[in-house]
């Protein structure tokens, strides 16, 4: 089977129960990118019967925004991609927010500095800033480390006379240079990154008594039991500082599988898909609508420009990864059993957003005439008019398919509930003729005529009428729907006249005489 074959390939540890996590940072909207990230883990948890955490990464107090976490979770809440455990969910390996960790940071940062692993380094901001102005790429590294004011480069007595002082520092970690850092990835494959290239990166800040993002990760990864670690590409880079951060603390054995995935791209253009891109082009790149507290600026969101969840979700998922098939409409569950993390690509996917309203436009087409109605009728009432279940039922049986959006309906079929009172100006030049006012007339005594005044009933009658005074059916209609609709579109003519009734289609062809005659 495909699936044993793909378990045969990274799921080497079988005693060891599938865990994934998302740990987004609360430092503004959720992108859409990100969203895509918590899909592509969640498919592969409950592929696998794992488990899904949910972690807040806000070691960085200066970016915090307040309200991104609730929006976070509200996204998913909408989304319906469900977490089994972490912040606002419980679990038995909480806490699950960086900022309440602090005091597990300190005894692996600890940990690496008694082991010579990492080092104190008390340089300024200033002196940094000189060093980068007197070399060009300046690197903190095996290279310059020794020209700096670190644990390395002074004496034990002058490191704890500044630790002693409270003087701030940071913790680097001492990366030797020489070494091939080989990284299995899922999607990539083998990547193998030389440590001459890497600097030493800050794992700690005295100033907030917090960890960077790279020692917190690896400690949160390794104490919550996290067995595949589903990222951006954007993080590869940092991969091999990983790697070398779970040897350095012993930890190879239980070291998560990695899949970095590829960006999503611009629509048009080089580069990755950013907020510009959207406010450009006309689409979201947020799930929810967002006020920024700073700016007070309002940014679109998936949801409140009217698209389904399970749409986007299913618009999301086939970007990046295919399923080898031709197959796009899927389930939630048809994507579980599909999904494949090893076939997703290589190379960044280009953000269609078009396919996105595609995607949306089929689901509108796959519910029911009842589902639509359910979400359409709040409308019709928000715009004063006082309709029946059935009535707005029949509405969207004859018009569910020419719309993308819900919201669309009513601009395009109020003319069933509301009777125009104007006329759409290049129609009436086009389709009202000079005797249109007259066979008018002559069709308003015919359909007062109709016994049976269903779609089929009418039809039969009128197109003898037609037929015997041998009128051009073409005019005829097109004034009729004009009198009827207000304009030159619409479904078919007896659709809408048998919807409307008799009296109003005869009293919208009377005003309409009085109106164009």
């Amino acid at each position: 089977m495909r699936k044993n074959k793909q378990l045969s390939y990274f799921l080497r540890m079988a005693e060891r129960k599938v865990r994934v996590r998302f740990a987004p940072s609360p430092t503004g909207a959720l992108h859409i990118g990100g969203v895509r990230t918590a899909l592509y883990n969640y498919l592969f948890a409950k592929q696998y019967g794992g488990d899904l955490v949910f972690r807040i990464e806000d070691t960085d107090s200066h970016r915090f925004v307040p309200g991104a976490e609730e929006y976070i979770i509200e996204s998913f809440k909408w989304l319906g991609i469900k977490f089994d455990e972490g912040v606002s969910f419980g679990g038995n390996y909480g806490p699950y927010r960086q900022s309440e960790r602090r005091e597990i940071y300190k005894k692996y940062v600890k940990q690496l500095l008694d082991a010579g692993k990492a080092y104190y380094a008390f340089d300024t901001s200033d002196e940094l800033q000189a060093k980068r102005d007197a070399i060009a790429n300046f690197q903190y590294d095996a290279h310059t480390r020794m020209e700096m004011r670190n644990s390395l480069s002074l004496s034990k007595e002058d490191v704890k006379k500044l630790l002693d002082a409270g003087e701030q520092y940071t913790v680097r970690f001492k990366i030797e240079p020489g070494e091939d850092i080989h990284v299995k990835d899922m999607i990539r494959g083998d990547v193998c990154i030389k440590s001459d290239i890497l600097d030493d990166k800050v794992l700690y800040k005295s100033a907030d008594e917090l960890p960077t993002y790279h020692l917190a990760n690896i400690v949160d990864d390794h104490l919550m039991d996290i067995t595949h670690v589903i990222r951006g590409e954007e993080w590869l880079p940092s991969a091999p500082l990983h790697v070398l951060l779970y040897r350095a603390f012993g930890w190879e054995d239980t070291m998560p599988h990695f899949a970095h995935l590829p960006l999503l791209l611009k629509p048009e253009g080089k580069g990755k898909l950013s907020k510009r891109d959207g406010d450009r082009l006309g689409f979201p790149v947020f799930p929810l609508e967002w006020h920024d507290p700073k700016t007070g600026e309002i940014s679109s969101g998936y949801r409140e420009s009217g698209y389904f969840p399970e749409a986007v979700v299913n618009f999301l998922a086939l970007l990046g990864w295919n399923p080898g098939t031709d197959q796009e409409i899927f389930s939630i569950d048809e994507l579980i059993k599909a999904f494949d993390i090893t076939k997703c690509s290589k190379s960044g996917a280009k953000f269609d957003y078009k396919k996105g309203i595609w995607f949306n436009h089929e689901y509108i087409l796959h519910k029911s005439d009842d589902e639509v109605a359910k979400l359409f009728a709040p409308i019709v009432a928000n715009n004063g008019v006082d309709a029946t279940m059935e009535q707005v039922t029949q509405v969207v049986h004859m018009m569910k398919d020419r719309v993308d959006f819900i919201k669309d309906l009513w601009p395009l079929c109020s003319f069933f509930f509301i009777a125009p009172v104007e006329y759409d100006s290049k129609t009436v030049k086009k389709r009202w003729k000079e005797y249109s006012s007259q066979q008018m007339t002559e069709l308003i005594e015919v359909l007062q005529g109709v016994n049976d005044f269903s779609a089929e009933g009418q039809e039969s009658v009128v197109m003898k009428w037609v037929e015997d005074k041998g009128y051009k059916l073409g005019d005829v209609m097109n004034a009729f729907r004009l009198a009827l609709v207000g304009i030159g579109k619409g479904p078919g003519m007896f659709d809408i006249s048998s919807f409307l009734g008799k009296d109003e289609s005869v009293q919208r062809l009377r005003r309409a005489i009085e109106e164009l005659h």
